[in-house]
């Protein structure tokens, strides 16, 4: 498992990569949270948040959940570690550029994550059976 000090660097090192285009609008900014989020609809604790995009109160930020990240993958090395939180990132991300260019039709990253969301739900309706 990798430290809260490496998990923090490697974001860090990961948003130097990105244009500064994307921080646009991105008023609260990136945060990590050392919370591990189990989405309500999850079963058996077998489903975690890695990252999300907020919006509250005109206030748009990514949060990305450490905690959430060392119980998916508690043996992770830092270079495999990069690799991963690198794609969670740019998830996030692209949910941010996606509001501010005003998508939300079926080819958009949350219509993709709502689909990703009813196969999981169909997938244990049909084990529950």
């Amino acid at each position: 498992m990798i430290s809260l000090e490496e998990y923090r660097s490697i974001i860090s090192e990961l948003m130097d990569e990105l244009p500064e285009e994307f921080f646009r609008e991105l008023s609260g900014g990136v945060i990590v949270s050392e919370a591990l989020v189990i989405p309500d609809y999850a079963k058996e604790n077998d489903l975690f948040t890695m990252g999300q995009y907020q919006i509250y109160s005109g206030v748009r930020q990514i949060v990305l959940f450490k905690g959430s990240f060392d119980r998916a993958y508690p043996d992770v090395d830092v270079t495999e570690a990069r690799r991963l939180l690198r794609g969670i990132l740019h998830h996030e991300f692209r949910h941010h550029l996606e509001f501010l260019g005003g998508i939300h039709n079926s080819s958009s990253l949350k219509a993709e994550d709502e689909r990703e969301k009813q196969a999981y739900l169909s997938r244990h309706a049909k084990q529950d059976h």
